[in-house]
């Protein structure tokens, strides 16, 4: 077998009429008479072979027949064009190698038939083999990488950002409280953000990703405690500057996806003409403005409260593309958001919605930045200083308008999918009551 090439599913086309090795595990079986049609699975994609009684030995052509789910094996075959199948291709099997049968005994648990949301959760390291899945986790990975693209692209710098902090960034109520070393109290971060308004005053335009907790007992489709984000962080930065750089990324990511995972959106059956429509200019209004939009469609909002996930929703039922709602009261935003100077009761804070019942995508803004007024602020929110003397040196050494946002990953994976709930956006969710597996 060695002396054939090793290829994988998703390049089996430039091997049309040559023989290769593949390696993978059985997906699915259909048996007609003395024909099999094993499906492999590889990890890059999906491919039907073909093992005929007649061209093979009996005993290699009846451990092909009975292979079951999930066994892993290599086989040796000649690469066909076929239009029929899925892909264009099929691979007519001469000779194969099984590494590990399923035992009947003891069968692979995921079948092809309906399974319950908790059987499959429970069961989700095998549940990501599936081809729903499969199409999730390629679309996840081409979110990320037109992420950083993005920034990169545009001169930012990525500097990672502690995991451990000693203080809240987004409000102590949502805190996950960890025992450190000689008795000390840490948390787990909300948001990387604190430490990157200081990146950005060493390094201009910057960025940090990675992973991000908050713990809100929240049962929603669109809440997880463990999630990933992206946060870019700019000095010299106005609320507008942040504006555009939000909505460039969205575009940039969604023109990114349909370029290159039509076939994994075809899998999951997105309507991807909702996602053609997403081009700038993005409609953009005031919190003002939503909150007599949402009245006069029925919303019992007041002026003062943060939108539920029923306005987002409403808000954006005509949009074809997401919506840029800014100028949030100040009392229901962070403590660092800077206020407007003609009208303190607002803030220079932005959110990117997206429509369909997506909701807020992307929340940022501009960062308070004279010294007096933050202070003024930790107290006010009775936040305790010790743990901020070094974010309050920001202000006192070169201190200049800045600002950014926070995109979360996984929010932006499930529009990108179309998904019904985000635990199917990273690979092992984080819930209120879901720790396993």
């Amino acid at each position: 077998m060695s002396e054939f090439p090793r290829v994988s599913i998703a390049s089996i086309g430039k091997y049309e009429g040559q023989t290769v090795r593949l390696s993978g595990w059985l997906y699915n079986l259909r048996r007609s008479g003395k024909i099999a049609f094993p499906i492999l699975r590889d990890g890059t994609g999906f491919l039907q072979c073909v093992a005929v009684k007649a061209e093979l030995p009996e005993e290699l052509f009846e451990s092909i027949r009975n292979l079951t789910q999930e066994s892993s094996l290599t086989v040796v075959g000649t690469v066909r064009a076929e239009s029929r199948a899925a892909g264009g291709y099929e691979l007519d099997i001469q000779d194969a190698t099984i590494h590990q049968r399923v035992p009947e005994e003891d069968p692979y648990p995921i079948t092809p038939k309906d399974h319950g949301i908790d059987f499959l959760m429970d069961r989700r390291h095998l549940w990501l083999r599936s081809k729903r899945q499969f199409a999730i986790a390629r679309i996840r990975h081409e979110v990320i990488s037109a992420v950083r693209d993005y920034f990169d692209s545009r001169d930012f710098v990525l500097v990672d950002t502690p995991i451990f902090t000693p203080a809240a960034c987004e409000g102590t109520s949502t805190l996950f409280e960890v025992d450190y070393f000689e008795d000390e109290k840490v948390y787990l971060t909300q948001s990387g953000q604190l430490y990157n308004e200081a990146n950005a005053m060493a390094l201009g335009k910057v960025y940090c990703f990675g992973p991000t907790f908050r713990a809100e007992k929240s049962k929603t489709r669109r809440h997880l405690t463990e999630f990933w984000m992206v946060e870019p962080e700019m000095a010299y930065a106005t609320l507008e500057d942040v504006k555009v750089l939000a909505e460039g990324l969205v575009v940039s990511i969604v023109e990114r996806v349909l370029d290159r995972r039509r076939e994994e959106l075809k899998i999951l059956e997105r309507d991807t003409a909702k996602l053609e429509t997403v081009k700038s200019p993005f409609p953009r209004m005031s919190y003002d403005e939503a909150v007599k939009i949402l009245q006069g469609k029925g919303s019992e909002i007041t002026w003062g409260a943060d939108f539920g996930n029923t306005d987002e929703t409403l808000l954006t039922e005509e949009m074809d593309r997401p919506v840029l709602v800014d100028k949030y009261p100040t009392e229901i935003k962070a403590f660092y958001f800077q206020p407007d100077e003609q009208r303190p009761e607002v803030a220079l804070g932005v959110d990117v919605i997206a429509p369909d019942g997506y909701g807020e995508i992307i929340g940022g803004g501009q960062r308070i930045h004279d010294l007096n007024l933050l202070l003024q602020r930790l107290e006010e929110h009775k936040l305790p200083r010790d743990a901020f003397e070094w974010y309050l040196d920001l202000r006192k050494f070169g201190s200049v308008p800045h600002g950014g946002f926070g995109m979360g990953i996984e929010r932006t994976v499930s529009w990108m999918c179309g998904l019904d709930h985000l635990r199917e956006a990273i690979a092992y969710p984080r819930m209120l009551y879901r720790t396993r597996p």
